[in-house]
């Protein structure tokens, strides 16, 4: 049996994936920084480290200083659930929207950014 064939076939799924995935990840990453834009945000925040995560906080209505509680873990979960809903809820998206921003950003993320979704900024 010829397993040189065989090989031949992982090493080209695992190369295409590796495409999809990167297109999956700058389709991503093009549809936050319009989201950033439509909240008045730089877009360009979206591709600095830990900047990012403030200008999230910021975005959802939430102090910049809850980035130190995305330190600590298990309470980063619950911090990012919190401040993920409130994102969503900014821009008139509900609960299950938000969710869905937690497990498929994939998804989620350019129906915001390439969407009719406007941002509702902070309620006073």
């Amino acid at each position: 049996m010829d397993t040189g064939t065989g090989m031949g076939v992982l090493q080209g799924m695992g190369t295409g994936m590796s495409i999809l995935i990167f297109i999956v990840a700058i389709v991503e990453l093009v549809a936050m920084w319009k989201v950033f834009v439509k909240a008045g945000k730089p877009g360009w925040a979206v591709i600095i480290p830990i900047y990012n995560v403030i200008v999230f906080l910021q975005i959802a209505g939430k102090p910049a200083w809850w980035f130190i509680l995305y330190l600590v873990p298990v309470v980063n979960l619950v911090i990012a659930i919190i401040a993920t809903l409130a994102f969503a809820e900014k821009f008139g998206k509900g609960a299950g929207f938000g969710i869905g921003l937690l497990l498929l950003s994939f998804i989620f993320v350019p129906i915001l950014g390439f969407g009719s979704a406007k941002y509702s900024g902070a309620k006073k």
